[in-house]
């Protein structure tokens, strides 16, 4: 009987231990807010989702405690009315103690991450007063340019920590990234290359991930601008049906249509056949070309229907489907989407997005027969 009694504490202990591995205790002193309510907010991302409101006691001291799930520490926040208290980095099992005073300055013992996000907040909140007391434009650009390099400093020394992740997203005023620069992109990328090896689960970290791609593809673009002299069009570069890669900038031909497709969808199949190929046969002796754009994961259905449409053109194939960085430098919204080129130029020409105002287009350019 004593030994299963000792079997039952032991496990209800375990399953105790287990419970409060899935939680961060915060406790801590909040200066005047003796007797107030005081708001707990999460970071969702980009924005705060309001998690609870506690109330302090008459020494103004709190308690609580927030669900982490595991892999994915949270960033929590303290508010007395809009006032920040603390900002915290909380992993399961975490119990920090916040000591806040009237000013928001605030200590925080029991965590290392919510200690460098104290560190975090507090130069940036330097940062922005500086800013505010500066009185002329060179001024406030040698105290941004301060900031900007400690931040880079930061992420350079901080690589596995999330704490790097709210240096990236700060903003100058409401609108304008401190980390603002095109080449800034490799900042991105790089953080993200880093916690993912840590925090693969984590919500902020694919969300990271997310506006590195976006901005790598941004500076990609920036880079297909800077070469402008080259060529005035951002060039594709894909493997064709022979498994060869094919950029569009070699194409010797007077007039391109840069034809971005889904191999999927039946429609767009036929106009490969109604609307293309018709025009293909009429002007390609004049000096007409189409570089087809299939954009399919599905690559063998792919050159499946080439080969059985017999598609003469050039035709490639982004396995990217619709996160092809090539179709984000062009704008493609939307399947099919047609740019043409004539003479190493992206057309202005407007009403040519439909076979008819297409063939007056191609009319002009190349002539009629």
């Amino acid at each position: 009987m004593k030994r299963t009694i000792s079997h039952t504490i032991l496990l209800a202990s375990a399953l105790m231990l287990t419970a409060c591995g899935g939680k961060a205790g915060i406790s801590g002193t909040a200066g005047d807010s003796a007797g107030r309510e005081l708001i707990v907010k999460r970071l969702d991302v980009n924005r705060f989702t309001t998690l609870d409101t506690i109330k302090t006691s008459a020494g103004g001291s709190f308690h609580y405690k927030v669900k982490v799930d595991k892999g994915d520490p949270e960033f929590i926040y303290i508010f007395s009315g809009d006032r920040q208290l603390a900002a915290l980095l909380l992993d399961r099992g975490d119990k920090v103690v916040v000591k806040a005073d009237t000013l928001g300055n605030y200590s925080v013992e029991g965590s290392e991450e919510s200690a460098k996000l104290s560190t975090v907040e507090q130069s940036y909140r330097k940062f922005a007063s500086d800013m505010s007391a500066a009185t002329d434009g060179p001024q406030m650009a040698g105290i941004y340019l301060n900031h900007y390099r400690e931040n880079v400093r930061f992420l350079l020394e901080n690589p596995f920590s999330l704490t790097t992740v709210p240096v990236l997203y700060q903003q100058l005023g409401e609108a304008t990234p401190i980390f603002n620069q095109p080449t800034d992109a490799i900042f991105f990328r790089n953080a993200a290359d880093s916690l993912e090896t840590v925090y693969p689960e984590s919500r902020y970290v694919k969300a990271l991930r997310r506006e590195a791609e976006r901005r790598m593809k941004l500076l990609e673009l920036d880079g297909q601008l800077r070469d402008a002299g080259e060529v005035s069009y951002p060039d594709i570069k894909l493997p064709d049906i022979n498994g060869n890669t094919a950029a569009l900038s070699a194409v010797d031909s007077r007039v391109v249509l840069v034809h971005f497709w889904d191999c999927t969808d039946a429609s767009q199949k036929m106009m490969n056949l109604d609307v293309l190929l018709p025009l293909y046969k009429e002007y390609h002796d004049k000096g007409f070309e189409i570089y087809a754009v299939c954009l399919t994961s599905d690559k063998a259905g792919w050159g499946s229907v080439v080969n059985a449409q017999g598609l003469p053109w050039i035709n490639v194939c982004d396995i990217q489907g619709s996160a092809s960085r090539y179709a984000s430098l062009y704008n493609v919204t939307g399947l099919p989407d047609s740019i043409l080129i004539a003479d190493g130029e992206i057309s202005t020409a407007s009403g040519i997005k439909g076979a008819d105002g297409l063939r007056r287009e191609l009319g002009r350019l190349l002539g009629r027969r």
